[in-house]
């Protein structure tokens, strides 16, 4: 079971020797459930003391559900030495929501008289053509809420097991599951309206003639990638860093540094997507409260998809395997959950001289880092890439199914929603995602400060009227580091390390880029999710480093009444002047649906850049080698 390095990727035997340690010590009893077992990751003072040879102790942490009831159990399981090291029980709050009790909402609601009743009312006789879907239920003020864990139950009638069974909701019928009692609270049924009769399949055999299939377009590498991979260790084109797998978040990045004059500098020590919400704006009772935390009331990596070769990912690839717990505390392998190639994008840079003739160009090529999670209707891809000139990018990738309305074709299409097909409105909604990015530029005393390009004032100073350029603000308390994007000044944010100088004499330094769609959330101050997401209403948080804070929304974000995590984190308003910053970077989709997004939705785009702002003397590209074979 031994460990070369303390972050090296959970594994398996680490699991088993978790769950025997704490079945041992009596804190697995009859009927519970562990809803994650995941990596302590050791802290900064103690990853930066500790040399390679070392012994490495690793710890995990293990959430562990008694029972139906609010209490839960945090321990932390030190597995090398098969002890517990620290046990805290937790009251009133609610882990994610499970899986196992999930699966059994759908068959016991199957079976409730009231729901058969309501799917009878709807000429509904064969409930196995009736799919099921348990959401997050939100925090609403329904009588259900109270002093459970519950799931709200939307259903969607499929005439076969290849059927799409979106493209059919069952309109009016919501289900309130208790998930730790198995029951069903109560079946409301708002009235009957028609399900839409277009059954929208979207494989080939239903999509009628296909379009002539383009050319072959073969990726190789006859030589090999030219990144190697040491256990989770990855090294490519002067780039260094880590990976891991976390059952909420997903991919994980860790100590990435840049090889420069024969050292390796320190830029980001963990980088992640440590939440994200999907807020509908449609109001009512049946769909108002749809606002599902894909991260932490589902789990982006416990939705993770093994990926296949030549379909999700083209090239000379290779794949590295995520190791998780189920909720029986064995170990859960998803095999190629990250994908890991190189791709040529372009040139890197070129210049043709007028004068002489002579002309340079260099190719441009990134790492690619990436794993797709299926959370219900929607799939989501996350690509972080790696430029040869040291610019670190995250894409997100939307695509998957919306999760539509039915609505009488004959009266008035709903308000908030877009029709997509007869009897079928998507209602308008948000993809709001949340970055937690420890960045260490050349060491941890950094600061941030936020840059707008701005016109000068007309004066003698600026007679013509066309000055404009940079100008700085220091964000040095958590109170103003509460900002929002601001396209007409191409505003970006600049964490910077005053105590190292580049050769121009200045503080090294990388920005934050907002490079792509940057809403906030739209839902009002006073709405739950807005109480709840709070993380959303800003772009950009900034928090001195604590590795307790971790989840924008808090450890628990399932049916809380919000307020947990940044808001409450921030409200010391602490120093963050040339100290370890955290950067929480919120972004995403306003998605407005259209026709074009029915019945599978084209790849939606969002991301940011993290570019280096002198941190280099200069291009750090220069020293590309020119095209082999090409360019004469």
């Amino acid at each position: 079971m031994g460990a070369a390095h303390p972050l090296d990727m959970l594994t398996g035997d680490e699991v088993v020797a978790a769950t025997e340690v704490l079945k041992a010590a009596g804190e697995m009893p009859e009927g519970a459930f562990l809803a994650h077992v995941v990596l302590d990751e050791p802290a900064k003072d103690a990853l930066a003391a500790w040399k390679e040879g070392d012994p490495v102790v690793r710890v995990v942490r293990a959430l562990i559900v008694p029972g139906p009831d609010l209490s839960l159990v945090e321990a932390r399981v030190d597995v090398t030495n098969r002890t517990v090291i620290e046990r805290a029980a937790v009251e009133g709050q609610r882990p994610a929501l499970g899986m196992g009790e999930a699966v059994m909402a759908v068959f016991l609601t199957k079976e409730h008289p009231d729901y058969i009743a309501a799917m009878k009312k709807r000429g509904i006789e064969d409930l196995d053509n009736v799919q099921i879907d348990p959401w997050p239920a939100g925090a609403f003020g329904y009588d259900a809420e109270h002093g459970r864990r519950i799931a709200r139950c939307i259903s969607f009638l499929r005439e076969n097991d290849a059927d799409n069974g979106y493209a059919r909701p069952i309109e009016g019928v919501i289900v309130h599951f208790d998930m730790g009692r198995g029951e069903v609270i109560e079946v409301i049924d708002h009235g009957v309206t028609p399900i839409p009769s277009a059954h929208a399949r979207y494989d080939v055999d239903s999509v009628g003639p296909l379009r002539t299939a383009p050319k072959p377009l073969e990726i190789t590498q006859p030589e090999g990638p030219s990144f190697t991979v040491t256990g989770n260790r990855i090294e490519w084109q002067k780039w260094s860093l880590r990976v891991s797998f976390d059952p909420y978040e997903g991919l994980v990045l860790h100590q990435i540094g840049y090889e420069d004059g024969g050292r390796v500098r320190p830029i980001v020590h963990r980088a992640s997507i440590a939440e994200m919400v999907v807020p509908y704006g449609i109001p009512g009772e049946l769909h108002g409260w749809k606002n599902a935390f894909d991260a932490g009331e589902w789990g982006l990596g416990r939705m993770t998809q093994s990926l296949e070769l030549g379909c999700d990912c083209l090239g000379e690839i290779t794949y590295l395997d995520a190791t998780m717990a189920n909720e029986q505390g064995e170990p859960w392998v998803v095999e190629n959950a990250i994908c890991l190639h190189e791709e040529d994008v372009g040139i890197s840079w070129k210049h043709v001289d007028l004068w002489s003739g002579s002309h340079e160009v260099r190719r441009n090529r990134r790492l690619v880092i990436s794993f797709i999670a299926t959370v219900g209707n929607y799939e989501y891809g996350f690509y972080w890439y790696l430029y040869v000139d040291g610019t670190i990018q995250l894409e997100v990738k939307l695509t998957g199914i919306m999760s539509p309305m039915a609505f009488d074709p004959a009266g008035d299409p709903p308000e908030h929603a877009v029709v997509v097909a007869p009897g079928v409105a998507a209602p308008v909604h948000q993809h709001m995602f949340c970055a937690r990015l420890d960045l260490d530029v050349d060491g941890a005393a950094n600061r941030v400060e936020e840059i707008d390009v701005v016109a000068a004032p007309d004066g003698e100073a600026n007679a013509w009227s066309n000055a404009f350029g940079p100008v700085a603000t220091l964000l040095d308390r958590e109170g103003m580091a509460q900002r929002s994007v601001e396209p007409s000044a191409s505003r970006s944010w600049k964490v910077s390390n005053p105590a190292v100088r580049n050769g121009l004499g200045q503080p090294v330094a990388y920005k934050l880029n907002p490079h792509m769609s940057t809403p906030t959330l739209l839902a009002g101050p006073e709405s739950s999710v807005a109480r709840r997401a709070t993380f959303a209403r800003h772009n950009l948080w900034v928090t001195p480093y604590s590795p307790d804070e971790r989840r924008p929304a808090g450890e628990y974000p399932n049916q809380s009444q919000g307020g947990e995590g940044l808001p409450t984190w921030t409200q010391a308003d602490r120093p963050l002047t040339d100290t370890d910053v955290v950067l929480w970077y919120s972004f995403g989709v306003t998605h407005v649906p259209r026709p074009e997004d029915w019945p599978v939705m084209p790849v939606e785009l969002t991301g940011f850049l993290l570019q280096p702002v002198g941190f280099f003397d200069r291009n750090p590209a220069l020293d590309l080698p020119p095209p082999q074979d090409h360019c004469g």
